[in-house]
């Protein structure tokens, strides 16, 4: 193996599966976070009680030497315009812009608040290898409008890119929100940065109507060497005027019982933005990452009048071809019954507007 291909191999390795954890798992210490015993934080690492954890390094390895991947291209460009969006929506209508992989800007009641921020070339530790994105984001980043919150659901590098959120500090000062643990990540030796870390359950609201309640995904965390579940891994539920709204983060269906006590908890999801890509192969991914089939039962589970599909056809973490995602759940909506509206594969550009609450 060359050096850029090993250097291309690690970088994968901490995108997709956690770094070379699995090599060496000595005991030692949280890297990031230091509290109480909980149900889902064992005093060294957090855990989904009853959920599935991630997959042995060996499977990594026989994933990545025994399965062959589909070829991307190296261009995928949105058939959609980049969005230039307003300054703000005020009152209680709704829009929300898909940037790529798992970035969104929702804009309602005058708030503008940003989703797993990812503006940098490449999905990985380093500049060199890992993952590049194949098509621009769907709003530039000095088309942002200035920004008030930032959410971040979990470390892995195609959701937390520490760059972005370095640039949107500097520039705007935002409130960045994300679970236990990942402050420390954003703020990388960054003394003046502000993060506020929270933990499943907790609610912060944001202006009149306008609220996020940190809850589980059937996920993990891990940034690199020796740090696996040491950071906390969240969903958000979002309120609006128009009705609430999931975001996934990153999630795998596992039996259902996370997404269902989102629904008992919060009734039904106006909008939900659901994974469906980087699913490939299903033996390996099955238990982090949702395939449209497992992301139409997410949203049926939790109720969804629509949803936004996303986590496909920017940045190549997986096997499937760059189209399968959006065409397989085209293909199961059809099946379904569902009308394709309902539930649409998002590009890069694509904007949702809500002027009036879902019925």
């Amino acid at each position: 193996m060359n050096r850029r291909r090993f250097f291309t191999f690690l970088a994968g390795a901490a995108v997709v599966a956690g770094g070379v954890t699995a090599i060496f798992r000595p005991a030692r210490a949280n890297s990031y976070y230091s509290g109480p015993v909980s149900d889902h934080f064992d005093g060294q690492k957090f855990f989904l009680p009853g959920g599935d954890g991630p997959r042995s390094f060996r499977d990594f390895l026989r994933w990545q030497f025994g399965e062959k991947a589909a070829p991307w291209p190296e261009s995928f460009p949105s058939p959609l315009p980049a969005d230039k969006p307003p300054a703000t929506v005020e009152g209680s209508a709704l829009r929300v812009t898909f940037i790529g992989h798992a970035s969104f800007l929702i804009q309602t009641g005058g708030v503008n608040i940003l989703l797993d921020p990812h503006f940098s070339e490449r999905a990985s530790p380093v500049s060199f290898a890992g993952p590049k994105r194949v098509n621009a984001p769907g709003i530039a980043f000095d088309d942002l409008p200035k920004i008030d919150i930032v959410l971040v659901s979990h470390n892995h590098y195609d959701h937390l890119d520490v760059p972005s959120l370095h640039r949107l500090w500097d520039r705007d000062r935002p409130r960045i929100l994300t679970p236990l643990g990942n402050d420390v990540i954003i703020q990388a030796g960054r003394v003046d940065l502000a993060v506020e870390a929270k933990d499943w359950g907790d609610r912060v609201a944001f202006a009149p109507g306008v609220a996020v309640t940190f809850e589980p995904a059937q996920h993990w965390s891990a940034r690199g060497m020796f740090d696996r579940m040491h950071a906390l891994w969240a969903s958000f539920v979002i309120e609006t005027g128009v009705g609430k709204i999931w975001f996934a983060g990153d999630t795998g269906l596992g039996g259902g019982r996370v997404f269902r006590a989102i629904r008992e908890k919060h009734g039904p999801m106006a909008l939900g933005l659901i994974p469906i890509g980087a699913y490939g192969p299903r033996w390996f991914m099955r238990y982090q990452h949702a395939d449209p089939e497992d992301a139409l039962t997410i949203f049926d589970i939790l109720g969804c009048t629509h949803a936004l599909g996303y986590h496909w056809g920017t940045f190549k973490l997986t096997n499937e071809p760059i189209e399968e995602p959006a065409t397989e759940l085209a293909a199961r909506l059809q099946a379904a019954g569902k009308p394709a509206e309902s539930f649409v594969a998002a590009r890069p550009g694509h904007v949702f507007r809500r002027e009036a609450p879902f019925t």
